[in-house]
């Protein structure tokens, strides 16, 4: 069997060129259609499906808006969740005023230099302690406190970081005059103030230290406060200031 073929070499070019244009712009409409029906379906969603939803929510905020607003005394209830859940912060915003007692036992020298105080006041908003005291030792037991507590540090714990920081800072004394204790003793009353740190009675300072040169003291743990910190107001009789 003989084939002949009668094509030529230029028409089979041709014909395997439109076969492959066919091709190519049957599948450009496929995928064109394709892309219509993605944008169709997306549009379909956001402005249809979206806007089902966003109408059911809506609905369903007026219905339980509605049911709130026929509860008896709601806003009395709502007042009071609100003020609950500001506790834990309002609670970690309380000082422990009750150091003041440990920092005062630490930084009383021994004997002969130990003070009495007669009074005793802490502000807070200024950050200052103010200590009325009398000393039987007279001037040397005052310079004695005094340098005791320059010499002080409080060691604490926060957010998992051991810090040091001094006692106190911008220290002054005043109003120094001698006097007659309870006992008729001559003593020398005065009175010291000093700047604390911000850390000394924070609740987020935690396993605390104050650190005198001769003792240091765990503070919140003290049970005892020894009588002879405190005392009377001696009876002035004169002095030096």
């Amino acid at each position: 069997m003989i084939e002949i073929n009668l094509v030529p070499d230029v028409k089979q070019e041709l014909i395997n060129a439109q076969r492959v244009r066919t091709s190519v712009i049957t599948l450009s409409i496929f995928v064109g259609i394709a892309a219509i029906g993605a944008v169709v379906l997306l549009a379909i969603y956001v402005f249809g499906v979206q806007t089902a939803r966003g109408l059911l929510s809506d609905d369903a905020i007026k219905k339980e808006s509605t049911k709130l607003a026929q509860v008896e005394d709601i806003s009395n209830m709502l007042t009071i969740q609100n003020q609950l859940s500001k506790l834990p912060a309002m609670h970690d915003s309380k000082n422990i005023d009750s150091r003041i007692f440990d920092v005062l036992t630490t930084i009383n020298p021994a004997a002969p230099n130990n003070v009495s105080i007669t009074n005793l006041t802490l502000d807070s908003s200024t950050k200052v302690i103010t200590i009325e005291g009398q000393a039987a030792n007279g001037y040397l037991a005052l310079e004695v406190f005094k340098k005791t507590i320059n010499a002080t540090n409080f060691e604490f714990s926060k957010d998992g970081t051991k810090q040091t920081v001094p006692l106190a800072s911008q220290m002054s004394d005043s109003d120094r005059s001698y006097g007659d204790d309870a006992s008729g003793a001559r003593v020398l009353r005065f009175t010291l103030s000093f700047t604390y740190p911000d850390e000394l009675f924070s609740r987020t300072a935690e396993n605390t230290l104050i650190v005198a040169p001769t003792r240091t003291n765990v503070t919140d743990s003290f049970v005892g406060v020894p009588d002879s910190l405190f005392t009377k107001n001696p009876n002035t009789t004169g002095g030096n200031n």
